[in-house]
Parts: C-alpha cells; sequence; structure tokens
C-alpha cells in the first residue's frame, strides 16, 4: 500500500458547526431573512472546506428558540454536503434557557457527538436580537459544567441595540466573543465569516499553543483573535445607506 493510499483510509474525525437561532417574534422581517439568506449561501463554502478538510468532516446541527426550543436537524447533525437549510420564521418569546437545556442534552457522546471516528469540540454560535424571557440561568450553569461546551469554540452576535450582551457574554465566556450588528448587510457578512472561520478553527487536528494557565482552550482564544480583526474592519466598511434596525 502507498503512503497516499495509507492517508487516505484514516477515517477523518466529525466537528460539528451548531447554529442557535433566536426566532422570537422580534426577530420578524429583515432580520429573520437575513439569518435565513446568509446560512443558505454559507452552506457551498463550508461544503468546499469539508472536502478539502483531510482532519474533518463538518457535519450541521440547528436549534431554534422562542416560546420553548426546536432542534431543526432532529435527526442527528448532518453531513454538510447534504445539508440543506430551510427557511425558518420568527414568532412567540425568547426561551433561551430551554436552548441551553436541549443543547447541553445533546452535547455528548451518547448523542450528537457519538461518532465511532471521534469527533473534534464544536462550534457553537448563537444568535439573538433580545433578552431572555425564560429563567436562563440555569440551563447555561448547566452547559458550562459539560466539557463539550467548556471545550468548543463559542461565539454569538447581538444583533440590534436590544440584544441583551451581557447574557451572550455569559454564553460565550468573554466579551469579545461577541459581536453587534445593526443591519442586514453586516448580519449577512458576519454569519459567513463566523461560520466558516469557526469550523475552520474547529476543526484542525492540532493546537498551536495553550494560554498562561494551560486552562483556557486554545482554538477558542485563536477564533477571538480573529473576531477582534473581523469586527474592526466591519467598522471600517459601514455602510450608511442601510437601514438600521
Amino acid at each position: 500500500m502507498s503512503l497516499n493510499e495509507f492517508v487516505e483510509s484514516v477515517p477523518r474525525k466529525t466537528m460539528v458547526l451548531f447554529f442557535i437561532v433566536d426566532t422570537s417574534g422580534s426577530m420578524g422581517g429583515s432580520k429573520i431573512g437575513a439569518v435565513n439568506a446568509a446560512i443558505e449561501e454559507v452552506i457551498p463554502e463550508l461544503k468546499d472546506l469539508s472536502v478539502k478538510n483531510a482532519d474533518a468532516q463538518i457535519k450541521i446541527a440547528a436549534l431554534e428558540f422562542s416560546t420553548g426550543a426546536r432542534w431543526i436537524t432532529d435527526s442527528g447533525p448532518i453531513e454538510v454536503e447534504n445539508f440543506n437549510w430551510n427557511d425558518i420564521n420568527a414568532g412567540g418569546v425568547t426561551d433561551l434557557g430551554e436552548a441551553c437545556l436541549k443543547l447541553n442534552e445533546k452535547l455528548s457522546k451518547n448523542e450528537y457527538m457519538q461518532e465511532a471516528t471521534g469527533s473534534f469540540a464544536p462550534a457553537l454560535f448563537l444568535m439573538s436580537d433580545g433578552e431572555p424571557t425564560d429563567e436562563y440561568r440555569n440551563g447555561l450553569s448547566k452547559l458550562w459544567e459539560n466539557n463539550w461546551f467548556k471545550k468548543s469554540v463559542k461565539v454569538a452576535i447581538a444583533i440590534g441595540e436590544d440584544a441583551n450582551k451581557a447574557v451572550l457574554e455569559e454564553f460565550t465566556g468573554s466579551k469579545e466573543a461577541v459581536l453587534e450588528v445593526h443591519n442586514a448587510k453586516a448580519l449577512k457578512k458576519m454569519i459567513k465569516f463566523v461560520s466558516v472561520r469557526a469550523s475552520e478553527i474547529a476543526s484542525k487536528s492540532t493546537d498551536v499553543g495553550l494560554s498562561s494557565n494551560g486552562n483556557v482552550p486554545n482554538k477558542q482564544s485563536v477564533f477571538i483573535d480573529e473576531l477582534v480583526g473581523f469586527e474592526q474592519e466591519m467598522q471600517n466598511s459601514t455602510d450608511d445607506d442601510d437601514i438600521e434596525w
């Protein structure tokens, strides 16, 4: 057997990109429209990334939350090559706590992380335009006890000025991992950038170094550095013609 044949025969691990989308009533109109369009448009880029990635196959899982929370991918993560995004609608309140509980249930080797070939820690992408209407801290505290969550690459987008960035910071663990957006064009750019770069970083087979105390997930630190640069770039290219939320 040649070396190339051996490399090709080694099974790839899986990396799951989780979309966690606020679909409460305030997300109606251009907000949910921009989310739908951006996710649909970024799927081909993620497919290309997965095909070229020798270390990991990328899969997609999607959770929406409003009055309660519901897995869009209820049968489990879907290979990005076979994934099709169907538009979601907005309505109801903002049960973030319920979303956290459902996410915690699936971040387990008995559930969405059960790949026989092994799984990289996932990338978690939360989008919201308001603040929780339920008691979210119980669900969030359970997430922070989950080792898959602790090691994941986490990012949140605060959509519009009414989004509670402090709550989103509690989810990501740092304010640097919370991006703020105020119009549809910027939201689409952010979703595409975050989806691709989070997937690229989370699906790497090795870390490039640890933090000084050895406990902070290195991939999250690398991702945050890129987010800071991207946010500055976005601020410098603001489109004043786009309608602000």
